[in-house]
């Protein structure tokens, strides 16, 4: 799976959490919280979506990982067997 793939899978989950962000530009290094204004209700709703696509468990302990698109993309990368290759 490539790093366009998992930015898909990371884009798609963060608009069905907030999709008046859709066609939004995404600045993959900027937080979501930053770029966005999302809450900490929406980013846990963002951590549930990417479990449903992907069944991954991310633990709270992680979220700081993925508060980016870029560090979303490199943590499916690392931690979701189906996106090693």
């Amino acid at each position: 799976m490539t790093d366009a793939d998992l930015m898909e899978i990371v884009t798609r989950t963060l608009f069905s959490v907030a999709p008046d962000l859709e066609g939004e530009p995404i600045d993959p290094e900027r937080t979501f919280r930053e770029q966005f204004e999302i809450d900490s209700m929406d980013f846990l709703n963002f951590v549930i979506g990417l479990n449903k696509l992907t069944g991954l468990e991310i633990p709270e302990a992680h979220y700081r990982q993925i508060d980016t698109a870029a560090g979303a993309v490199e943590y499916l990368r690392t931690h979701w067997p189906r996106a090693i290759s």
